[in-house]
């Protein structure tokens, strides 16, 4: 299906959404048609934040709004859909359109496994009523759902189309590009390279990847970091935890900014906590670039004065790998909570490959060799 057609039949003018490969194709015509038009189109930090805003727009002018999503992200819209937009309390109107990664009996990473399963049900658990399109799904089809939907939307109630692999497509091309010089691999070998044998925690996407290419091109055990393949923004908080618990050991963080973003609280709890043995490096390229490469707004924030202001001791921004290395070295020295971002182009090699190993291996290998630490 031509998402032209989706969006015609759905007929709303306003888009909030978390951006997802499975969606490429929606992200790509939203941003050739609005761009980031915060009237029309906003790209938000979650996708509780999505449906927020979206509340905002339809108490603003009674239309019915869109958010867009991956699954993953249903887990962020439960409090506000339960406590906000359900029938029972203020019977806010919305449109949800949700990628389905990992459908059952469709092939695809292992955070998705479960999310996949529960798709449906946890949208039925929510009083959302949902419709599935696939690739045979045609037009007519839609259009005959959207107008039961009408009626559902009518009564304050909330619906969804839930989007299969290949489902939606899109002619129109976007290109997503910053004026940053480094690429994330190299300053991810150039971490590996003074971090030694500390733990590293590392973020969802393509950072997690190429951390793990890193070490099998240097030869090295996975035991050094644990992969946060799923829970996006959720990486420096779970360092947080195995700082905290191994004090005597430098526990590295490699986020995103991006997922940065989708948690941002999680600074302040940081800061409040302030373990000198942390080091969290941001790598900035402001980007959603794992899931097709839409902008996020960190390319507009301070967030070396963001990091001071949650009470981190130390905090600097780099854009070259002289700075980079000079700053990785002093904070591996250095005994206070350090935040280091750096500025990253957008862009990954095409045969970037993906871990070889299970979630629960990796896991496993991490618990034991901390345990030795």
């Amino acid at each position: 299906m031509k998402v032209e057609k989706l969006v015609e039949i759905i007929g709303s003018d306003f888009y909030a959404g978390v951006p997802d490969s499975q969606l490429k194709s929606l992200c790509n015509y939203l941003m050739n048609e609005y761009g980031i038009d915060s009237k029309h189109h906003v790209i938000a930090a979650n996708e509780g934040n999505c449906v927020a805003l979206a509340a905002g727009y339809h108490l603003a002018t009674g239309k019915v709004p869109v958010v867009y999503m991956q699954n993953s992200g249903e887990g962020n819209i439960i409090n506000p859909v339960a406590s906000l937009l359900n029938d029972k309390v203020y019977a806010i109107p919305m449109v949800f359109i949700v990628g389905w990664r990992g459908e059952p009996g469709i092939h695809d990473e292992p955070q998705h496994i479960y999310q996949g399963e529960v798709t449906i049900k946890l949208l039925e658990d929510m009083g959302i009523k949902s419709f599935a399109i696939g690739k045979d799904t045609t037009d007519e089809e839609v259009a005959s759902v959207m107008e039961d939907y009408k009626k559902v939307l009518a009564e304050g109630k909330d619906v969804a189309f839930v989007i299969r692999k290949g489902a939606i497509s899109y002619e129109g091309k976007v290109k997503y590009s910053n004026e940053n010089k480094l690429t994330r691999e190299e300053i991810i070998q150039h971490i590996v390279k003074v971090t030694g044998e500390d733990p590293i925690i590392s973020t969802t996407g393509k950072a997690s990847r190429e951390l793990f290419e890193t070490r099998v091109a240097n030869g090295q055990s996975h035991k050094y970091d644990f992969l946060t393949v799923g829970s996006m923004g959720h990486s420096s908080s779970i360092a947080l935890g195995v700082a905290v618990n191994k004090p005597d050991t430098k526990v590295w963080c490699v986020d995103g900014d991006g997922a940065l973003l989708m948690h941002m609280g999680s600074m302040a709890v940081l800061g409040a906590n302030s373990p000198e043995n942390m080091v969290h490096i941001v790598i900035n390229n402001g980007a959603h670039e794992t899931v097709g490469g839409m902008p996020t707004v960190a390319s507009k924030l301070d967030i070396v004065a963001i990091a001071k202001a949650c009470g981190y001791p130390y905090a600097v921004s780099v854009d070259s790998f002289d700075d980079l290395d000079r700053e990785l070295v002093a904070a591996k020295s250095r005994k206070m909570l350090s935040l280091i971002e750096v500025k990253c182009s957008i862009g990954a090699r095409e045969d970037l490959g993906r871990p070889t190993t299970t979630a629960i291996e990796n896991k496993k290998n991490f618990m034991e060799y901390l345990t030795e630490l």
